[in-house]
């Protein structure tokens, strides 16, 4: 279990009346390198009830978005140091005839493995994740994701201490029949008090995870997991986790059935145990805390937080988590502007051609704003260091990267608003943006080497794509050049995109605009050429070069016409184009074969529920 950085040794100086008077001075609290806490706010040694939420936070922070491999054997270590907590409660309830006291005394061992140790252990999630989700900083099914992965590990650490305990010997015959003894105790309760012994080990376990927050050293933490986890022997309490380990050791021994095992004996210990520990956290410490609970915890980033649907469904309508960093705190003001463009740029050294194309564009429309946001990939595997220094670090480099577009945007009379967002998902945060953005477009890059080019996610991409918050434009940037354009259309709202902006390209750069329709024999080449010449009629482009073709080839008159133009721009030719751009399936091979820049358009589209639940029809 993550930990806050341990405390700041600092000097005090005393004022005299204070001196005088026996009393120590009052002072702002020391800071941590994680931004919260590491002394109380008057009395140094003691922590406010916010102040011990903020430490727990931070570290629910770096677990919540541990990856599956690390939060599994990290379970699974907590699962099987359980044994030892049941090795010696077996070997003492042995070798002491049951004494409940002298039995218990070394109960907690495999607990303090846990906890000191930065193990996870199911009940102790309870509480950090929790905390985090009430926050709307995680979503239900991250928290529900969290849960599944560590209780699955503790389960698979105990059976298999359970195993080990059963099969070599290491318990004495008096210990193995005092084991016996200990966990068919647990079977033969009914289903309601197991329940209830397990809400209020819940509570135990959850309670000391708080205090434990509020330690300030290893002592005062091993005194409190101690005396606490003694509590549920000498209550006669349950704890899931121990209890599976028990159960398993008795169907080794043919003394119960895997099953009732199972659904009468390990099921309501672990739902009495999230219980009481979900309802300390809901009931008793959150509801304590103030509104200013979260403090300084995200340093120099904003706290923003999921919506509701994201908190309740995660990435399946957005985001399961907020950003690890986020600069922008711009208030929106949809009434007062006029289009709203949002570019995303994975490296500032490189995608002038893409802030260029989104300048240029915006300088034609009424009162378009244009806003940078530099999305920073932080590798899944590798932890966030969420200090406030790093974080500084970051947003100073960043803002040193991103200062060359600001003077860039002098040229076209546009005040940009810059920001950087540092994330896990690079390419879920996009669609986050646009939709907080409220944006009507979004300019982004594509090539090989950015975050969203290698999208590997464990939920369908069609999900995120399937429903796009805007207007998209992709850049295949090749060295911008707009001077001689290329708009292959068969008409439709994507078409309408490009078309919008060969407009403005033409009226801002002087840009030729030349457009192709391609029709499927010489007996349509007639009504191609009436429409392609209607369209441009429509769309203002009437003075453009009309060009029909009549093989019924796309790609090969694209591939032949674009050998002399230095942009091509093309409508989306099939719904979920930037999926297909993700997963490598656009079926337009022509996009990656061309010398010159191509530019993509995608506009929003409404996907039926039957095909949002089932797939393609």
């Amino acid at each position: 279990m993550a930990k806050p950085d341990a405390p700041v040794n600092g000097t005090e100086t005393d004022n005299g009346d204070d001196h005088e008077s026996g009393q120590r001075p009052q002072r702002a609290a020391d800071r941590s390198e994680h931004g919260v806490p590491s002394e109380g706010a008057v009395v140094s040694d003691r922590f406010s009830s916010d102040e011990i939420f903020q430490r727990i936070i931070a570290a629910a922070e770096e677990e919540i978005r541990e990856g599956r491999r690390e939060l599994f054997f990290s379970a699974l270590a907590g699962g099987m140091a359980i044994t030892i907590t049941f090795l010696v409660y077996a070997s003492l309830y042995g070798t002491t005839g049951g004494d409940p006291i002298l039995s218990s005394i070394l109960y907690p061992i495999g607990f303090i493995y846990i906890i000191l140790g930065g193990y996870q252990l199911y009940t102790e999630n309870t509480l950090p994740p929790v905390a985090l989700t009430l926050e709307r900083l995680a979503s239900i099914p991250a928290l529900f994701r969290n849960w599944g992965v560590v209780a699955l590990g503790n389960f698979t650490g105990g059976a298999l201490g359970a195993v080990a305990l059963a099969y070599t010997g290491v318990l004495s015959p008096e210990a193995a029949d005092a084991a016996i003894t200990i966990s068919q105790k647990g079977v033969d309760e009914t289903f309601w008090n197991l329940f209830v012994k397990g809400a209020f080990a819940g509570l135990i376990v959850a309670g000391v995870v708080w205090v434990e927050y509020a330690a300030r050293d290893t002592i005062s933490r091993l005194a409190v997991i101690y005396l606490a986890f003694l509590c549920i022997p000498l209550g006669n309490l349950y704890h899931s986790v121990v209890s599976f380990t028990e159960m398993v050791y008795l169907y080794l021994h043919g003394n119960v059935g895997l099953a009732v095992g199972l659904f009468d004996f390990v099921v309501p210990v672990f739902l009495g145990n999230t219980a009481g520990g979900v309802i300390l956290v809901t009931v008793v410490n959150y509801y304590q805390t103030s509104e200013h609970r979260l403090g300084q915890v995200g340093g120099p980033r904003r706290i923003s937080r999921l919506t509701a649907p994201e908190w309740l469904f995660g990435r399946w309508v957005g985001r399961s988590y907020v950003p690890l960093l986020d600069t922008h705190e711009a208030e929106i003001n949809r009434e007062a502007e006029g289009e709203r463009i949002l570019v995303p740029i994975s490296n500032p050294r490189t995608e002038s051609g893409l802030v260029e194309l989104a300048y240029t564009y915006a300088a034609q429309q009424d009162n378009a704003s244009v806003h940078l946001v530099h999305i920073v990939q932080q590798p899944t595997n590798k932890g966030f260091q969420s200090n406030a220094d790093s974080r500084e670090r970051i947003i100073q480099s960043s803002e040193r990267q991103m200062e060359r577009y600001r003077r860039q945007a002098r040229a076209f009379d546009i005040e940009p608003e810059i920001s950087t967002v540092v994330t896990h998902d690079a390419f879920e945060e996009i669609f986050h943006q646009g939709k907080r953005d409220a944006a009507d477009l979004v300019v982004m890059g594509w090539d090989e080497g950015k975050p969203w080019d290698t999208v590997k996610r464990a939920h369908p991409i069609e999900e995120l794509t399937g429903t796009l918050p805007c207007k998209f434009l992709v850049l295949k940037d090749r060295g911008l050049d707009v001077s001689d354009v290329l708009l292959a259309t068969a008409g439709g709202p994507d078409s309408d995109l490009s078309a919008d902006v060969a407009r403005a390209l033409r009226d801002a750069a002087d840009s030729n605009i030349s457009l192709l329709h391609v029709v499927d024999g010489p007996e349509e080449r007639d009504d191609g050429e009436q429409f392609l010449t209607e369209w441009a009629a429509e769309h203002g482009l009437e003075d453009a070069e009309i060009i029909v073709d009549d093989s019924g080839d796309v790609e090969r008159v694209i591939g032949r016409e674009a050998a002399n133009r230095t942009l091509v721009m093309i409508g989306a030719s099939e719904r979920g184009m930037l999926a297909r751009l993700a997963s490598n399936s656009l079926h337009l091979d022509v996009v990656n074969t061309v010398d010159c820049c191509v530019l993509l358009a995608e506009t929003p589209y409404r996907r039926p529920l039957l095909k949002r639940l089932f797939g393609r029809q």
